[in-house]
């Protein structure tokens, strides 16, 4: 193949900003990459990750061969061979011990690429299965949980119009570090910047004064896990000074009433001692809230991994209803995505259930389908009917990213009869695999953004087609999801495009289009037909075609308001103050009389990471991102440690030992150790993360403690105790 250097466009899959890329290709490698100035969405912007695409896309450590267990060792194997080794034991399982024996664990991944929107539903419809676990239990399952509560839909979630307003309050977001979550905006950073310099205002509530806290106008260092109490008391305040205004609002709400009654307890007095933040504090950002012509509260991870985590997630979205600025420019407004499923007129709905099932063990609800992925470990362990006698991870690494890895792990290894892994790389979770499919780096895959498209802060439409030809020996991901359906589906063999067609031909039966829609259908293979079908029965009508004649995306306006015709609550109207969060409310009352009486332990993000993906890349390791324990001086000096001592964490699920970071950008009382390390267990081969490994801080949880109504694991505000290793 020749060896010349041109340039290819590409949509960054590295995080949730989605930003374009300009890629420099010379024969079959990615020698470069920058931002790609004509990105509609983008605009040139990149960051470290995106810059490092090339790096990333190279890695000798990742698998460009299947591995099938033989002899207890895992062995390079053909396609056919994987598919075979498939085939012959998860529907022999099934058959023996019915569906539920089967579970799947999404990963945080999924939502990156195109296979992981497209293919995850119909592996799930195969199997029939109810024993679903995904990385959103260990992030942003409350923020689900609200929004189908109060609008009737899981999905349909408000995010900061950040080019148009003049008041932003953030509460546990970190967004110079995580470049936005369930934000979907490429330079954050910039968008930060440019409200204040149109002189609005950025406060930023966080136990660490983070990065983007020393950009605010105002930091308020929060004790850890009281989220919760704080934002019901901003809206006391509201409520109690008649600061409320919803607006266009108005004649769309229920449970007004009822909810200023239950939160008139929650006064700026009754919860400063528990959030360690003065009452006058509290009724100034209130009010600088009801008075600004336009204001967002935006609130993500350290809001929602919490005790309250799902309280906290409905009371940002009570604050932006009673300010008036939800669903109006310069506030919180819903995207509208070019594959969101067409308008519906405005009227009641199916609306949103919780606890429809539970899990076999501890008796956990179901949160939109999904069991709390801290349970995964007794689900396998347990004997009984039901047990979970196979398990099929697809880009996840629950060893790291769920509560007690080591449980798991030991779960992984003597629990099950057999597991499949999709994943490029043989991790702490792919090494306990009987087969691993390794999908090929994303310069060789097709982009779309399914998901991180409906939280845009513009709308917009961008497709990238594979930079660089597919490597032989390598299978599309695409094609690897689809012969996976078959093949837990008793139709191994059949044609992987068979797969899409079925879902093409469902999905013109449910929209009510005709049959011959199908045939009108472009594309080089069956997902891209998928897509086109997409599009043209979205809310824009548009075609594949059209997508690719602009590379550089589609604009498709500013964000707009979308209420009543987005709401699905049985009722047609937002609902304010649900039975499920009511019910949850004495829970939050009992914490104003709680105080820590030791060290609590947060979490922290870094802009070179995203959880445990990137820490083989090389240029992205080192300088700051690295893994220690950040501890206030004040702290450290009571315990005897300096700078750079190895400081031992102990916490209910067990102890874990890091170098000691002093430093005041937490506050006293507060440590915080990062997520995602830990990469230290024999037979994996991930080269540069192992040098380094650090620790796994979610070893420090039992994964007892959950909110209760999302089922998501509590990651911050953990007791835990700190001394020296001599």
């Amino acid at each position: 193949m020749s060896s010349e250097t041109r340039t290819a466009l590409r949509v960054c899959p590295l995080c949730e900003a989605t930003c374009g890329l300009t890629l420099t290709v010379e024969g079959t490698t990615v020698t470069g990459a920058r931002g790609d100035r004509d990105d509609v969405l983008s605009r040139g912007f990149i960051c470290p990750k995106g810059a490092a695409f090339g790096a990333l896309d190279a890695d000798p450590d990742r698998l460009r061969t299947p591995l099938v267990r033989t002899d207890g060792v895992l062995r390079e194997a053909t396609w056919s061979e994987a598919f075979d080794t498939i085939a012959a034991h998860i529907p022999a399982l099934t058959e023996t011990y019915g569906s539920q024996a089967v579970g799947v664990y999404l990963g945080n991944p999924n939502v990156h690429t195109t296979a992981g929107a497209l293919y995850p539903p119909v592996l799930l419809s195969a199997l029939g299965t109810r024993n679903v676990f995904t990385a959103s239990t260990l992030d942003q399952m409350p923020k689900h949980v609200s929004s189908g509560l109060l609008f009737g839909d899981a999905h349909a979630i408000p995010v900061p119009d950040l080019d148009r307003t003049g008041h932003l309050l953030l509460i546990g977001a970190n967004p110079l570090e995580s470049n936005g979550s369930l934000c979907t905006a490429p330079d954050f950073p910039g968008k930060l910047k440019a409200l204040r310099r149109r002189g609005g205002t950025l406060t930023v509530i966080d136990p660490r004064r983070t990065r983007t806290a020393r950009l605010a106008d105002r930091h308020v260092p929060i004790r850890p896990g009281t989220d919760a109490l704080l934002l019901a008391a901003l809206t006391q305040v509201l409520i109690e000074e008649k600061l409320t205004d919803p607006g266009a609002l108005a004649g769309h709400l229920d449970g007004y009433d009822e909810l200023a009654e239950a939160i008139a307890g929650f006064t700026p007095e009754a919860v400063a001692a528990a959030c360690d933040v003065e009452p006058e504090a509290v009724r100034a950002i209130a009010r600088e809230l009801a008075a600004a012509p336009a204001a967002a509260v935006y609130g993500r991870i350290g809001s929602c991994t919490v005790e309250h985590g799902t309280l906290a997630s409905w009371l940002v979205d009570v604050l932006n209803i009673l300010t008036g600025n939800l669903d109006r420019p310069g506030g919180a407004l819903f995207p509208l995505s070019a594959t969101a499923r067409a308008p519906r007129p405005a009227g009641p709905g199916k609306g949103f259930a919780l606890g429809r099932w539970r899990s076999r063990v501890s008796g956990h609800p179901e949160a939109k389908g999904e069991l709390p992925a801290a349970a995964l470990a007794e689900e396998i362990e347990t004997p009984g009917e039901g047990r979970i006698r196979a398990l099929i991870v697809i880009a996840g690494n629950p060893v790291l990213s769920a509560p007690d890895g080591d449980r798991l792990d030991r779960a992984l290894a003597d629990g099950l009869d057999f597991m499949v892994s999709v994943d490029p790389y043989l991790n702490e979770t792919s090494r306990h695999a009987d087969v691993v499919l390794p999908p090929p780096p994303p310069s060789q895959s097709a982009h779309f953004d399914f998901a991180f498209n409906s939280f845009a802060v513009h709308n917009q439409v961008r497709y990238s087609r594979p930079a660089v030809p597919l490597e032989e020996g390598r299978m599309d991901e695409n094609e690897i999801l689809a012969r996976l359906v078959l093949a837990v589906g008793a139709r191994h063999g059949a044609p992987p495009e068979s797969v899409d067609d079925l879902v093409i031909a469902t999905t013109l039966a449910r929209a009510g289009a005709p049959e011959s829609l199908a045939a009108e259908l472009t594309g080089r293979d069956g997902a891209e037909r998928r897509l086109d079908l997409m599009l043209r029965l979205g809310p824009y009508g548009l075609t594949l075609e059209q997508l690719l004649e602009h590379p550089h995306g589609i604009d498709l306006g500013p964000l707009k308001p979308r209420l009543p015709e987005l709401l699905k609550t049985r009722s047609g109207r937002v609902e304010l103050f649900p039975a499920p969060l009511a019910a949850d409310l004495p829970r939050l009352r009992a914490a104003l009389d709680e105080r820590p009486t030791g060290l609590v332990l947060v979490g922290r993000r870094h802009l070179r990471s995203n959880n445990s993906w990137m820490h083989n890349v090389a240029p992205l390791r080192g300088g700051s991102n690295v893994c220690t324990l950040q501890i206030h001086p004040d702290d450290a000096a009571r315990l005897g440690l300096a700078d750079g001592d190895t400081a031992r964490v102990t916490a209910a699920g067990g102890e874990v030992e890091a170098p000691a970071e002093i430093t005041d950008a937490v506050r006293p009382g507060v440590v915080s150790l990062p997520h995602g390390w830990g990469h230290s267990r024999p037979g994996t081969r991930t080269t540069v993360a192992g040098r380094d490994p650090g620790v796994n801080v979610n070893q420090l949880l039992t994964g007892a403690l959950l909110d209760p109504l999302s089922g998501t694991a509590v990651l911050n505000a953990v007791p835990v105790s700190v001394s020296p290793t001599r």
